[in-house]
């Protein structure tokens, strides 16, 4: 069946729309036709091939040196078209939003309760489908990777079903989209990873749709505070719209100019750090504004060959602080994107808000321009 997606054939290349053929699922898999996917940061680190580990590792991985061309797109939404053989959890016609991590539900850590580290997650970057090492997706005789699995920047996806979560028909798709990897990985930052408790004072590092949701998880969570800090002016702004209760452009500003009165030089007791790249030096000032026994989550991700961190271990050990990475907030995205959106449903969670354009797929690469130029928060793609 042929197809139009948003592909990126090189490294550092731009978002380019082609005609592609996919195949029909095979078993365990299912073809699901896109509503709406959402424009995260993380698939411009795909771009860039920092997501991505050396040419031998690659090559080990998926049988070549290179995980490009490679289709885009890990947030989205849409209805189900058609399955294979043994799926079971979906139906052709069920609405359904996609998981970038998969969950088996039957190994260790899904049976555990930490289905957000299934172990069908291992290639969840690149390689053929989970169900059975063989391509789908194809441009011309070249065998297309997926981000995440998915690549939902196209207008059909074929996935293994343990990558689809069944939503009610009545729930909004667009909002889908946006919960399936950022809000709900903000949001889990703060609950579940953050631990934020009624009372708390939280700090927001990044503000884009990551950042939203974990201001938005603060706020259920019952924080008395809640710092946004971004240096794009516009982020702090809207972040103040959703809940934020201050607002200001670095973690100094904080430190100086916040902090001091609002918790009588305390500091927070969670730091959650959203930006759109992590940079090393951005733990230890995360650290510098968390409260003796408090916590930092890292939730935004750093290059794949990035291994230095600036961190005081002296201050880390005598404050008795902690510092914690997280995926998709630490918590079951079956169990977290029906729960947001009933949120959304009742009014009780902002996503449209969130959202400052609509794009066509022919336009991913100037919904990602404007990103970068901050006139964006969320981007999404309908089709």
């Amino acid at each position: 069946m042929e197809v139009k997606a948003s592909i990126v054939s090189e490294p550092k290349g731009h978002w380019h729309s082609e005609t592609i053929e996919i195949d029909e699922p095979h078993t365990y898999e299912v073809k699901v036709k896109m509503a709406f996917a959402g424009m995260c940061h993380s698939d411009e680190h795909l771009r860039s091939g920092e997501m991505f580990p050396d040419a031998a590792t690659t090559e080990m991985l998926i049988g070549r040196p290179s995980p490009y061309p490679i289709i885009g797109g890990h947030e989205g939404s849409g209805v189900v078209e058609s399955v294979g053989e043994g799926v079971t959890s979906v139906a052709p016609g069920d609405h359904v939003a996609v998981s970038f991590i998969p969950s088996c539900g039957r190994c260790e850590y899904c049976v555990a309760g930490q289905s957000y580290i299934c172990n069908m997650g291992a290639t969840t970057l690149m390689g053929p489908m989970i169900s059975d090492g063989t391509w789908r997706h194809h441009l011309g005789d070249v065998a297309l990777n997926r981000m995440c699995q998915l690549g939902t920047f196209s207008e059909r996806i074929v996935v293994h079903e343990a990558s689809l979560i069944r939503i009610e028909p009545w729930l909004d798709l667009r909002a889908a989209a946006l919960i399936s990897c950022g809000v709900s990985t903000g949001f889990g930052s703060a609950v579940n990873r953050g631990g934020v408790k009624p009372g708390d004072t939280v700090a927001v590092i990044g503000c884009g749709g990551v950042g939203s949701g974990a201001i938005q998880g603060a706020i259920h969570a019952g924080a008395r505070a809640v710092i946004a800090i971004d240096t794009n002016e516009s982020k702090v702004d809207r972040a103040l719209k959703i809940g934020a209760t201050h607002g200001c452009a670095t973690t100094l500003d904080a430190a100086f100019n916040i902090l001091p009165e609002l918790t009588m030089g305390r500091n927070c007791d969670v730091v959650i750090i959203t930006v759109g790249s992590m940079t090393g030096e951005l733990v230890e000032q995360a650290r510098s504004i968390t409260a003796k026994g408090g916590v930092i989550v890292v939730t935004a991700l750093a290059p794949f060959t990035d291994t230095k961190v600036e961190l005081s271990l002296f201050m880390l050990s005598m404050l008795n602080q902690e510092l914690r990475g997280t995926v998709f907030g630490s918590e079951n995205p079956r169990v977290q994107v029906p729960r947001l959106l009933r949120l959304h449903h009742e009014g009780k969670l902002h996503i449209d808000e969130l959202i400052t354009q609509e794009y066509a797929l022919e336009d991913v690469q100037q919904g990602y321009d404007d990103l970068e130029s901050g006139k964006n928060v969320r981007g999404v793609v309908r089709f």
